[in-house]
């Protein structure tokens, strides 16, 4: 993969108009953009990428997506779901509201870059120089001093995703080929994480320290009709 350095536009004129009627009070991104511009740049990148090859996409828009991910807690699909649908995150990254985004497998691709490439540190060390150059961090403050943290979050989102996936698609095959063996064996809080699709959000909270497990009596719920 090859770099074209992409221009840090202005928010294109469209996504402007369609942000601020959607957020006439304002939004946490909205007001990212607006105080901190981009934050990164292609520049710091171009190391990473070879000079000749099919083009990447544009890498100071995947290392905010790769911040926004990990701020809401969202794996490669979702952000990439997010680029697409949100008017807010087109706007941080300066995009039509017409732009397709990208495949979500980019996303892994650029944090192997990263990690290759010993740059690791680069997205957090940006926004921290950006950061006291706007005095927005106290002196004697405590922060990382790493990026490491995040780029491992989302990996490990990734992968929960996945694994996720391959439950749901073995318990389908279980829920048609020995649905009452299922009934019965089953946790029935699967049913509810289960339903919805691989869109819905499926990360669930952990269950509380000593509180007791749920009962197996409601029964599983699964999509699949009974034969």
């Amino acid at each position: 993969m090859s770099l074209r350095p992409t221009p840090c536009a202005d928010i294109p004129a469209n996504t402007a108009a369609a942000a601020r009627a959607a957020f006439p009070k304002g939004n946490v991104y909205l007001r990212l953009r607006d105080e901190l511009g981009t934050i990164f740049t292609d520049a710091p990148f171009a190391p990473l990428f070879a000079s000749r090859g099919q083009p990447a996409a544009c890498p100071w828009r995947l290392a905010l997506v790769t911040l926004l991910q990990f701020a809401e807690n969202l794996s490669d699909r979702r952000a990439a779901e997010a680029v697409r649908s949100r008017i807010d995150w087109k706007y941080l990254l300066g995009l039509e509201l017409t732009d397709p985004g990208f495949d979500a497998s980019v996303l892994s691709e650029f944090r192997g870059r990263l990690v290759a490439g010993g740059a690791e540190q680069l997205l957090l060390d940006t926004l921290l120089t950006l950061c006291r150059e706007r005095k927005l961090l106290r002196p004697r403050g405590r922060q990382r001093t790493d990026s490491t943290h995040v780029l491992g979050a989302v990996r490990g989102l990734n992968r929960l995703e996945c694994a996720i996936e391959t439950l749901r698609a073995a318990l389908n095959a279980l829920a048609s080929a020995a649905p009452d063996w299922l009934r019965a064996h089953a946790d029935p809080d699967w049913g509810s994480a289960m339903r919805g699709g691989p869109r819905r959000p499926m990360c669930r909270r952990a269950r509380p320290r000593g509180a007791p497990l749920p009962s197996r009596s409601a029964g599983m719920g699964t999509t699949s009709s009974r034969p």
